[in-house]
């Protein structure tokens, strides 16, 4: 037998073993029984019965030795007799004789018991050795599990307190395991909504049950600066009549799958955002249109607020630069219709303010950054207090210039409210990537807005404002566009001819625009000067065709040419791919 001898106690000891093996109980099957001076069995547990097979009856009263102790040992056994009677306790390995008769190697504490007549017996605690060796083995796998895992792992008592904490929650946390001990969550790390976290802590003690990848976000002494997330998880830890003697939890650091959680979503979202864009600004040539189709993309979105300017001197027509340093406001959407904003309405204009973040953004042509206190300097004027005091509540802005083809176009102005994250990198990479589509947008509008003027200038001055007085015959016209946008090529003429006839023609030109504009203008002129030389209607048409095809092979129109004659009340006429004209009488009826 492999014995030690351990330190003799007072008469306290027996009852500390027997603490001891209270504890050891709920973790390994433990044999206890106790024998008198004489040595006869007087107390048999019902772990002994388990272990040895012995039942209490066959047992108590007799000799231990005789009944326990294999023949081979009984002289140590009363060696150790001995030894317990003079008040040590003995500790060691020995072979224990099972019921059936084999042996089972035990782990035994032998500790001396006194009786109330003062002799001195013993306590035996025995643990079956394989059961000691597995526990063993469990507890070193335990033991590197805990040293050596990558998550965070603690245990706490009752009181929430640490008992225990591995080296990769002490990094997590920025505090040595030492100092953990003893302490509460709310004292170790108190950045991390602790107190939330001990809340759901006492929620497992309570009800028995594992609570699992609980979020927490923070900042712990390892990284002061920046917010770092866990994953955490607590189970309880029982004994064996399912009483919760403490929790064990469990923490991953999963800052950085968080953070490619939130680049996926953000490469989502900025894919959505520019599906939007692409499909909702720039749905007609309308410069107002096209500019609350910005501001509705960026609202509420990706901003709080969106106000649309564009340069008067890009709009000037005749480039003439009397309107430089001039912004005139396309679109505004403002989140309190309350506020001063509320002024602020599309076709307003004002003077970029120098020295201002304006100035700098149309001349540099470079997007900028306000935050908080900075806001108000984008409007100077002391005369708009309120508006300067309400844009000092907001949390940041930021001024996109409208670049195009190389040319600064104008601005978009927006806004976050003070509740509302400031515009961080992404924000602001998405928000560009929009204006600078949009103001692709925003100057084919105003390329068609100024090319369409100009047609309309030339259409206007190529057609008769009005008709001339002619004998015979009443003379009115009007020309309607099919469209407002649409300026094409569509004219009418009245040509006096000689001999009191009156030449009359309607034609049309294929297409649209400046060019539509100048070929009418050709053909007109052409018409008049046939007509004039006294061409008659058909040859009239037929010189004009040759006209058109001089033009180009693209070129396209359609003409009626009639010459009324009122000597003879006739009327000739000649048509080349356009409807004839159309005769209403007095009494209703149309024929053509």
């Amino acid at each position: 037998m492999d014995t030690k001898q351990a330190a003799s106690g007072g008469p306290d000891r027996p009852t500390a073993a027997v603490g001891y093996a209270g504890v050891l109980r709920e973790l390994l099957p433990i044999a206890l029984w106790r024998e008198d001076a004489d040595g006869r069995v007087v107390e048999w547990s019902l772990a002994a019965q388990d272990l040895l097979g012995h039942r209490p009856e066959d047992i108590l009263g007799r000799s231990g030795a005789d009944v326990l102790v294999p023949d081979t040992n009984r002289e140590l056994a009363r060696q150790l007799t001995r030894r317990v009677q003079a008040g040590e306790t003995v500790v060691g390995t020995l072979p224990v004789r099972h019921r059936d008769g084999h042996r089972v190697t035990m782990e035994m504490w032998i500790v001396p018991a006194v009786d109330r007549q003062g002799r001195t017996g013993a306590l035996l605690i025995a643990v079956e050795t394989s059961e000691v060796l597995r526990m063993r083995d469990s507890l070193a796998a335990l033991q590197s599990l805990f040293t050596q895992s990558p998550i965070g792992l603690a245990t706490l008592g009752p009181d929430l307190r640490f008992l225990r904490v591995n080296d990769a929650l002490a990094r997590m946390n920025g505090v040595s395991p030492a100092d953990h001990l003893g302490k509460r969550l709310t004292e170790v790390v108190p950045g991390v909504n602790a107190a939330a976290l001990e809340a759901t802590m006492q929620q497992v003690l309570e009800r028995g049950t594992a609570v699992v990848d609980v979020r927490r976000t923070g900042r712990t002494p390892a990284d002061p600066d920046h917010d770092r997330t866990w994953s955490c998880s607590y189970a309880p830890l029982l004994d064996g009549s399912g009483r919760a003697l403490g929790l064990i939890a469990s923490l991953i650091d999963i800052t950085d799958s968080q953070q490619a959680q939130l680049d996926a979503e953000r490469a989502r979202r900025r894919f959505a955002v520019l599906a939007e864009a692409g499909t909702r600004i720039g749905t007609t040539l309308d410069l107002r249109q096209t500019a609350e189709e910005i501001a509705q993309v960026l609202v509420p979105r990706l901003a709080d607020s969106a106000d649309v300017q564009l340069l008067e001197a890009v709009l000037d027509e005749d480039g003439a630069g009397t309107h430089r340093g001039v912004l005139r406001r396309l679109a505004a959407v403002f989140p309190d219709p309350g506020a001063p904003t509320s002024r602020l309405h599309p076709g307003q204009t004002f003077k970029i303010p120098a020295g201002t973040v304006y100035e700098q953004v149309i001349a540099d042509g470079r997007p900028m950054n306000l935050y908080r206190s900075d806001i108000p300097a984008l409007i100077p004027d002391p005369r708009a207090d309120a508006l300067r005091t309400y844009l000092a509540g907001l949390g940041s802005a930021r001024l996109i210039p409208l670049v195009a083809r190389g040319t600064v176009l104008g601005a978009v102005t927006v806004t976050r409210l003070a509740t509302r994250e400031p515009f961080d990198e992404q924000d602001c990479i998405l928000i560009d990537e929009v204006v600078a589509r949009a103001a692709l947008n925003i100057d084919n509008a105003r390329m068609y807005t100024n090319q369409r003027r100009a047609a309309l200038t030339l259409q206007r001055s190529l057609t008769n404002s009005t008709l001339p007085d002619v004998s015979g015959l009443e003379l009115t016209g009007r020309y309607l566009p099919a469209s407002d946008h649409d300026v094409g090529g569509d004219w009418y003429d009245a040509i006096r001819l000689p001999g009191g006839r009156t030449g009359l023609v309607i034609g049309d030109v294929m297409g649209h625009g400046v060019h539509a504009a100048a070929v009418m203008g050709q053909l007109r002129t052409a018409v008049r000067t046939l007509a004039r030389h006294g061409v008659p209607p058909d040859l009239l048409l037929r010189s004009l065709d040759a006209v058109v095809a001089d033009l180009g092979a693209d070129e396209m129109a359609t003409c009626v040419y009639a010459v009324h004659d009122p000597a003879s009340g006739g009327c000739t006429i000649a048509r080349a791919g356009h409807p004839p004209p159309a005769v209403a009488t007095a009494d209703g009826r149309v024929t053509f």
